[in-house]
């Protein structure tokens, strides 16, 4: 019965609330009404010792200032049922500035013989404010009580623990408890002061992250995890969703302030941390004044501009005084997602996407004709490995065909920097895919050393980049939300992963670093294993790995290796200026031998065997090995 009651109640509460002309009405009937008690309270309930009709206009004139703050401070206008100290603060204003001005007006009266209307008992007055406060006061109280009351039976609550009592988590406290679809209970805080552990912060208590136990999760239900502090360390970021990754809890981050909807933070905008939280890397820092020098008033063309890396560059380019931004790419789709994108959120600025095929050649001469790029960002090509190994041809027209023509229409139309973005698959390669990388890499090397030619190329080489497309961590992610199993093709295969920002930010700062002929090695940290990632991800789902979600592992596809590698024992690293970023030195390539046997092998690309076009790579790639030629 009390159950079902309260079910109708939360209801109720949740479909409706006191719109703020009823507020406003119930307060100044409040004001009205407790000026007459006040009356009745001085003079003991004597009525026969005061004039009635008196009163009566007194209350009138109480009423009309009590409504003018009332209307000043907009005191009428919070939701009572989330009633906080800054609406206590605004009634408090509203009133005893309404009693200063009536006060006032009681002495100006005496002073001056003002009709008695205006003569007020300033002990009445006293009595009045007091009254009206505690009133109004507890009015608010007793809506929110009623609320928690029935809202108690919504048996969907999660309960949450929030990381951080200070401004960002008392404004996520009120944020949840203001959530109309009511699907958070707070239980507390989590917070590293030693000061506050112990005590009540808005009436939650504060706790050590020395109580985050597995029993202590179970025992208190927790099945959401906030993290609510302000510019929090990477590292330290990490370390805490380290320590709560195995309770089974839903890991929610809140955003930063600029990505808040009009500045106002909201129940959507907490968000699941992501497997880039756990890499736990300080942000990168690069040197904007150089960069913005190196593009200022330039045109920028960038291949592969719709894909997962090309797409991000081109973002980061818009942080710069660019003239025109130019994107190339062949997929319809991402580069209308693209353009809306960059047209929401940089409505100023100058691009063009123009749909078309890198290996085009007479389409592509005619982009350079009409744009004339200054610096190139070459991001196009096919890269999943699996795919490659079996569609070679393809990989070689696309890849290697693609980048000597985007290279040579560099040189022809005197473009003074091309950027490749190579791969870590390019190291003593096994795959096509990466052969292919490779032979864009001494390709890239040997126009450098040309001599006559003005532009500068530069090679830039690193691993995975989370998230990006055909990765494994969105294919990792479909698997967990349709229930596993999650298929990893080994349980010791590692690889070097990096945000996608962090790589193309790194991309930029090496574009502008070097005079050419240099291959930029990015630091991607230590390797990782694909197996942690996976549990991590299944984690960071609120699911238990080998439990909730199976691990099935498949065997190494065709052209994969356990571990990838960013230089190759023939590569010496030499370190730069920046940190993060290092040249592998390379011995110089012979542009006349590499090209010619580029040129034969496109000019039969379509007739020559699988076989044989193996074969060439080979010639071209020492130290490429492929099971290919063996199965054929």
């Amino acid at each position: 019965m009390i159950k079902a009651f309260k079910g109708k109640i939360i209801r109720v509460f949740k479909n409706h609330s006191l719109p703020r002309w009823l507020v406003f009405l119930l307060d100044s009937a409040a004001v009205f009404f407790s000026f007459l008690i006040a009356y009745m309270l001085r003079y003991n309930f004597e009525v026969y010792t005061f004039d009635i009709s008196t009163v009566f206009r007194q209350s009138y004139l109480v009423l009309a200032v009590y409504v003018t703050f009332n209307l000043i401070f907009k005191s009428y206008s919070g939701m009572i049922r989330h009633t906080t100290i800054r609406d206590t603060y605004k009634i408090i204003a509203t009133n005893f500035s309404a009693l200063a001005v009536l006060v006032l007006v009681t002495v100006m009266s005496r002073k001056n013989e003002w009709s008695s209307v205006f003569n007020i008992p300033v002990s009445i007055l006293l009595i009045h404010c007091g009254a009206v406060t505690i009133l109004l006061f507890l009015f608010r109280v007793f809506v929110k009580m009623f609320y928690e009351f029935a809202s108690s039976s919504s048996h969907d609550r999660k309960n949450v623990l929030i990381y951080g009592s200070g401004e960002m988590g008392i404004l996520v406290k009120r944020l949840i408890e203001g959530d109309p679809k009511d699907m958070y209970r707070l239980i507390g805080f989590i917070d590293d002061d030693k000061k506050i552990q112990g005590k009540n912060v808005d009436g939650y208590p504060v706790y050590s992250r020395k109580i985050l136990t597995k029993y202590f999760i179970e025992n208190e239900n927790v099945q959401v995890f906030i993290i609510a502090i302000n510019n929090i360390a990477f590292l330290k970021k990490k370390e805490v969703i380290e320590s709560m990754i195995g309770f089974g809890c839903e890991i929610l981050d809140t955003p930063s302030f600029d990505t808040w909807m009009n500045g106002h933070l909201e129940v959507k905008n907490l968000k699941k941390v992501k497997l880039e939280d756990l890499l736990g890397r300080d942000p990168i820092t690069l040197d904007l004044e150089k960069i913005q020098n190196g593009l200022i008033g330039k045109t920028i063309l960038v291949t592969g501009g719709a894909g997962s890396i090309g797409s991000e560059i081109a973002r980061q380019l818009t942080r710069f005084n660019t003239k025109q931004l130019i994107i190339v790419d062949q997929a319809e789709t991402p580069c209308f997602y693209l353009g809306e994108e960059l047209k929401n959120k940089m409505p100023g600025f100058n691009f063009r996407i123009i749909v078309g095929d890198v290996t085009r050649k007479e389409y592509m001469e005619e982009i350079f004709k009409k744009y004339r790029p200054d610096i190139v960002f070459h991001a196009a090509a096919y890269k999943h490995v699996p795919i490659m190994e079996l569609h070679p041809h393809e990989a070689f027209r696309v890849n290697v065909g693609g980048t000597e023509l985007i290279s040579e229409l560099a040189m022809k139309y005197k473009a003074e920097k091309f950027v490749m973005i190579s791969s870590d698959k390019a190291v003593n390669p096994t795959n096509v895919m990466g052969a292919t990388k490779k032979i864009c890499e001494l390709l890239v090397h040997a126009l450098s050393q040309r001599k006559g030619i003005k532009t500068q190329f530069i090679t830039t080489r690193f691993g995975n980049v989370l998230g990006s497309n055909g990765s494994v961590i969105p294919l990792f992610n479909k698997q967990i939300a349709a229930g596993g199993p999650v298929t990893i093709t080994h349980p010791d295969i590692t690889r070097f992963f990096m945000t996608i920002p962090e790589a193309c930010q790194l991309v930029l700062e090496a574009g502008f670093m070097g005079n050419g002929g240099e291959i930029y090695v990015f630091d991607m940290g230590e390797p990782v294993k694909v197996l942690d990632v996976a549990i991590n991800l299944i984690r960071l789902s609120g699911l238990e790995p080998h439990k909730d979600i199976k691990i099935k592992y498949i065997g190494l596809r065709p052209g994969e290796k356990l571990y990838e590698e960013l230089f190759s024992d023939d590569e010496p690293m030499i370190p730069t200026h920046h940190p993060k970023i290092s040249i592998a030195q390379v011995a110089d390539s012979d542009f006349e031998t590499i090209s010619l046997k580029i040129d034969v092998i496109l000019a039969t690309i379509n007739t020559i065997s699988e076989a044989k076009l193996i074969e060439e790579m080979m010639d071209i790639v020492p130290g490429y090995t492929s099971n290919i030629v063996s199965t054929l």
